[in-house]
């Protein structure tokens, strides 16, 4: 037994079918926790993530749930209110100049990287607060820290993010639950392929990541698995960037 250990424990893993979720999935999963996944489109048996999971010996389960709407997000908190560990990363983002980035854009950024993450904490998380123990871990932003640029949507909910890591944990640490997040520096995802495929931008991007490199989705898992376990036991209410040094510059 080490202070990283999770066995026994249950992690909950929102937008784990694919990119940084895969990874905090795949290394919950590596320290010995039982996954269960939510993704928009996340498939019964779980698609590669699943079988990932269970080829490490641990249980999995798959749900589909819409991040934009409230109602089944309320309906997923409900069948995982119990679990031990919930990582909020489900998110979108859409890029558009701010004056003419459309409302509806604004409305969808924010519902599924910021509210929809607080619905899902006030049901998980407040039945931590009552066992009296628990793991909150939410994916931030390097622009939980900064502006970026036509993003207005997701630089406000990364923010926010931001904001309420501080919020829940200065309520919930006097009952056994920390709160923190994670703020991804440039990593190569989904979401990331415009900027990688444009090479004035990469180029931009690189020059000025100390590291020199783009990070990988398994990058992230370290830090999932250190705020997850009880060797963060004394760590709340914290934003860790992970970011090849990125902020450092």
């Amino acid at each position: 037994m080490t202070p990283f250990d999770l066995t026994g424990r249950t992690a909950v893993v929102t937008g784990a079918r694919r990119g940084i979720g895969f990874g905090i999935a795949q290394a919950l999963a590596t320290a010995g926790a039982d996954i269960v996944a939510a993704s928009s489109q996340q498939e019964d048996g779980g698609g590669e993530i699943g079988t990932r999971v269970r080829a490490l010996g641990r249980s999995f389960t798959g749900h589909a749930v819409d991040f934009t709407d409230r109602a089944a997000v309320q309906q997923f908190g409900a069948e995982v209110r119990d679990a031990d560990i919930l990582v909020n990363n489900a998110g979108t983002i859409r890029r558009s100049p701010a004056a003419e980035h459309p409302l509806e854009w604004w409305d969808e950024v924010i519902q599924v990287n910021l509210s929809s993450q607080f619905v899902l904490s006030q049901i998980v998380g407040g039945r931590m607060a009552e066992r009296g123990s628990g793991r909150l871990i939410f994916t931030a932003s390097l622009l939980s820290f900064q502006g970026g640029v036509f993003v207005p949507g997701y630089a406000a909910a990364k923010s926010g993010v931001a904001g309420l890591v501080k919020a829940l944990s200065n309520e919930w640490a006097a009952k056994g639950v920390t709160v923190n997040g994670i703020a991804p520096g440039y990593i190569a995802t989904d979401n990331t392929e415009n900027l990688r495929g444009d090479a004035d931008r990469s180029a931009e991007i690189l020059g000025r990541i100390p590291m020199g490199r783009w990070g990988t989705a398994d990058d992230l898992g370290g830090a999932a698995v250190f705020l997850a376990s009880d060797a963060a036991a004394y760590v709340t209410g914290t934003v860790l960037p992970v970011d090849g040094g990125w902020l450092a510059r």
